[in-house]
């Protein structure tokens, strides 16, 4: 790699996201300091900028994030040490250090009232606590880091999980060809494979075009519409059956529209995401045997 630094830290680095960045990255020839629980605690100042102080990276990519949604609607502190103070004690260690960073936010900023895709510039209205704790960790990037990329995405799976490929695998192979499984069929949006968006935050990284930006695949389903590729794929047999949000409740409201449009990406000639169902192919033929 042709960098004067080409070192890469990565926070949240075991989870689904940091593992394909991980990977990807050192097939482009990153330096990776791959970071994570308990060598590295976000929520603590000190440490996030004795960190980045002592690695002195070219970019931070920030993957940490509280995302059990229906367990933080009670546990709103949790959520904001995590999606808040997290990503303020980065924006901050990196304005110091004069570092670029990548910050990951949500479709669930949104209250997925639109009729159409969200742009980047649309007004924000988060449902739940989770939602209200990734809003304010973008406004907190955005005042205390001017070098920063704040990342939107959604419905995003990979491995090791948990996600909803997982759940549904489970779920498949539990019930059997007997068994019925209902999914919701009246939320819309763009299941997002963690190896399709590791590699279009590295070339983000490669810029200095700092804004924010939606990155998901490409084109629009539903939870059920989803779920029934996820089973023929996997060649499992069972009986699934749409239903309504109303019929499952959970804890934590879900934007029913939670399709986001690669607006700004596309603009900057920046956009390298596939179509959803492509990715989700290339997911299963690499990582299919692991699920």
């Amino acid at each position: 790699m042709n960098r004067d630094n080409s070192k890469l830290l990565i926070t949240g680095a075991a989870g689904q996201l940091g593992q394909a960045l991980v990977f990807s990255a050192g097939r482009q020839g990153w330096e990776v300091v791959a970071t994570d629980l308990p060598d590295l605690d976000i929520t603590d100042p000190q440490a996030v900028f004795s960190e980045l102080s002592r690695q002195r990276p070219r970019v931070v990519i920030n993957a940490a994030a509280a995302t059990r949604v229906d367990e933080l609607e009670s546990d709103p502190d949790g959520a904001l040490r995590v999606n808040a103070l997290g990503p303020r004690n980065l924006a901050v260690a990196c304005r110091r250090l004069g570092i670029k960073l990548i910050h990951l936010s949500t479709d669930y900023v949104f209250d997925g009232t639109k009729p159409g895709p969200y742009v980047e510039w649309d007004a924000t209205g988060p449902l739940s606590v989770y939602g209200r704790s990734k809003l304010l960790g973008e406004e907190w990037v955005r005042q205390q880091c001017p070098d920063h990329f704040i990342v939107r995405t959604a419905w995003l799976y990979g491995v090791p999980g948990p996600n909803f490929v997982t759940a549904i695998l489970a779920r498949g192979r539990h019930l059997g060809p007997d068994g019925e499984l209902k999914v919701v069929a009246d939320q819309r949006g763009t299941p997002t494979s963690a190896l399709a968006l590791a590699p279009q935050l590295l070339a983000l990284a490669a810029t200095e075009a700092f804004g924010t930006y939606h990155a998901t695949c490409q084109g629009e389903t539903t939870w059920f519409e989803f779920a029934c590729l996820i089973l023929k794929t996997a060649g499992i047999t069972v009986r699934v059956t749409p239903c309504t949000t109303a019929e499952f409740p959970r804890p934590a409201p879900r934007p029913a529209n939670s399709v986001l449009e690669n607006r700004l990406l596309r603009v900057a000639g920046l956009d390298r995401m596939p179509a959803w169902q492509a990715a989700y192919r290339q997911f299963w033929e690499t990582c299919g045997d692991r699920l």
